[in-house]
């Protein structure tokens, strides 16, 4: 088992991590690319034209145009949460993730092999849905500095959770609790469908501790400029849970929780 104790960075051991797992994503094209995008076709189609064609504009945007970051933010938390989540489990079931841990790497390494295939996944997805929106004339960008922190940020976020899941499932059900019982429901809560402005205003506490709708939040204002919440609050936040989650998941590989079996 490694330590990291060892000086300075092993490149050719990182990028073998990145390599592989970039070719393990390209064996699987189509869960990995073509699902999210047709999923995310599907969401512009429904709520772009059957109820977007019922309401005029929300928060001075036409409908689609508010709703295409939401949906964006939820493939890119879908894609980093199943990216890390399966990488991880799977080299634990087949067993193959002892290679890796007597291999010359620190673990800090090992996680940032991890973390970089996790945001080459969101961002090609990304990337995809950004094409899709164009083609039906609502794509904008307000801030694209702003718009490579979020998706960045928050692929490392759930990059991270699904390294923790992975690290702690023994078997495919608890492989998916976190994605079913907390990533859908609090993404779909988030602001992806609405402002708000039109919740019940006893109702609105839900939206601001929900942590989607910050990341829904500064996704959309660097996409169409339009912003609800205290500014700064999320970036905060989002920077805050990177590192938590970060040194909780370093703390994990040093323990070898999921690892020494």
């Amino acid at each position: 088992m490694n330590t990291d104790k060892a000086m300075g960075i092993n490149w050719i051991g990182l990028w073998t991590i990145i390599r592989r797992e970039v070719a393990r994503i390209m064996r699987v094209p189509i869960q990995a690319f073509i699902a999210p995008w047709i999923s995310a076709l599907l969401f512009i189609f429904i709520f772009g034209f059957v109820v977007g064609g019922r309401i005029a504009t929300i928060g001075g945007h036409r409908y689609l145009e508010f709703v295409l970051p939401g949906i964006l933010m939820m493939n890119i938390v879908n894609a980093a949460f199943l990216q890390s989540s399966s990488a991880i489990y799977f080299q634990r079931f087949l067993r193959f993730i002892e290679e890796t841990l007597v291999a010359p790497l620190s673990y800090v390494e090992m996680i940032a092999g991890q973390l970089a295939c996790v945001i080459v996944r969101s961002v090609v997805t990304a990337l995809g849905i950004l094409v899709i929106g164009a083609a039906f004339g609502v794509t904008g960008m307000h801030n694209f500095g702003e718009f490579l922190f979020w998706v960045i940020a928050v692929s490392v976020i759930f990059g991270l959770l699904g390294i923790i899941i992975g690290l702690w499932a023994r078997n495919f059900e608890q492989l998916t609790i976190l994605n079913v019982f907390f990533i859908a429901p609090l993404s779909m809560v988030g602001g992806v469908f609405n402002t708000v402005s039109m919740l019940p205003p006893w109702l609105r506490w839900l939206a601001y501790g929900n942590p989607f709708f910050y990341f829904i939040n500064g996704l959309r204002h660097a996409m169409i400029g339009f912003h609800e919440g205290p500014e700064g609050l999320g970036v905060v936040l989002t920077l805050v849970l990177m590192v938590v989650l970060s040194l909780s998941v370093w703390r994990l590989y040093a323990t070898g929780f999921g690892l020494r079996e």
